[in-house]
């Protein structure tokens, strides 16, 4: 599973390797239409959106893709988006493309009654987006899920967006009063992705670092907590791309890593005992600097895991800038 989120990675730095004129960030909820098996859902999205020209933009989201009989799925993608504007501005027509990563806790036949399946698609997807004065967006949109392996998909979404404008600030003035370490603490919980999806508090303790104007990398100790499917604890080294927007005051970023295993539970089902020292990660941060040095962040973290112990971390907590 390493090398699907190190893809992921690259696709996101390529995206976002240079500083953008505007971006864009989304929410967005509707239904989801299966067609083998044939069935409806909800789903719901989280996107960013920047853009790298008047007629182009990049976009990285997570897709939930609802709940399925067998099949729980989601993931991640990054998007290339060409569009056309009506009305003055008021209106946006577009249309992207990019890969998918995907990953679904399915039925089948071992002791447990699950496994977590992981696996590339493509994302095509068409929205229309009205722009109020205000900087708020209200946008419909579609996606369709394609692939070999798995099932296809066909969403129907809207949502409210918000519009970031361009900081004028010369960007050496930004650098030179820019704090290029962290350190946060953080408590949450781990939720693994099986069908009874059991919990346990979790707490990590994380250090940041600043490598370039939109390149992070962290390194964290992360403990998950005991719910007798999972109980793990290890480190994980993450690179980010961030992008900082309200004038450096709000910081948004997708990572992938490496996550070493230290110490887990197996249960009965798994019968092996075996160690699983290595496993993937990828996930969304976001931050708000609420003076100089201090600032609150929230983590989502996904471990992509080889032996169907794939878990959701959610965290949040007070982090130190110096």
């Amino acid at each position: 599973m390493k090398r699907p989120a190190a893809l992921l990675l690259l696709t996101f730095l390529l995206l976002y390797a240079h500083a953008a004129p505007a971006s864009e960030i989304y929410g967005l909820g509707g239904v989801v239409h299966s067609v083998d098996p044939d069935d409806l859902s909800y789903s719901w999205q989280l996107e960013y959106r920047q853009d790298l020209h008047r007629h182009f933009a990049a976009g990285v989201s997570y897709l939930n893709e609802g709940h399925f009989k067998g099949h729980h799925r989601d993931g991640y993608t990054a998007q290339l988006w060409t569009r056309a504007e009506l009305f003055d501005y008021r209106l946006t027509v577009a249309a992207g493309i990019g890969p998918y990563f995907f990953l679904d806790t399915t039925t089948n036949t071992s002791p447990s009654g699950f496994t977590d399946d992981h696996g590339w698609k493509a994302m095509f997807s068409g929205a229309a987006t009205w722009h109020l004065d205000n900087n708020l967006l209200l946008e419909v949109r579609s996606n369709w899920v394609k692939g070999h392996s798995g099932f296809n998909t066909v969403s129907a979404l809207a949502g409210i967006g918000y519009h970031f404008e361009p900081a004028l600030e010369p960007l050496d003035r930004k650098n030179e009063q820019r704090l290029d370490n962290e350190v946060t603490l953080l408590f949450g919980q781990t939720i693994v992705n099986s069908f009874d999806s059991p919990r346990s508090i979790a707490a990590e303790l994380e250090y940041r670092r600043r490598l370039t104007r939109h390149l992070e990398w962290t390194a964290a100790g992360l403990y998950e907590g005991d719910n007798r499917l999972v109980r793990r604890d290890g480190l994980l080294t993450q690179l980010w791309v961030a992008q900082e927007l309200l004038d450096d005051a709000l910081s948004v970023g997708a990572g992938a890593g490496l996550y070493f295993n230290l110490g887990h539970y197996h249960s009965p089902f798994q019968g092996t005992g075996a160690r699983h020292f290595l496993s993937g990660v990828v996930g969304l941060t976001g931050s708000y600097r609420v003076t100089e040095h201090w600032s609150v962040r929230a983590t989502w973290s996904r471990i992509v895991t080889s032996y169907a112990r794939d878990t959701d971390v959610l965290l949040g907590g007070l982090g130190y800038r110096f």
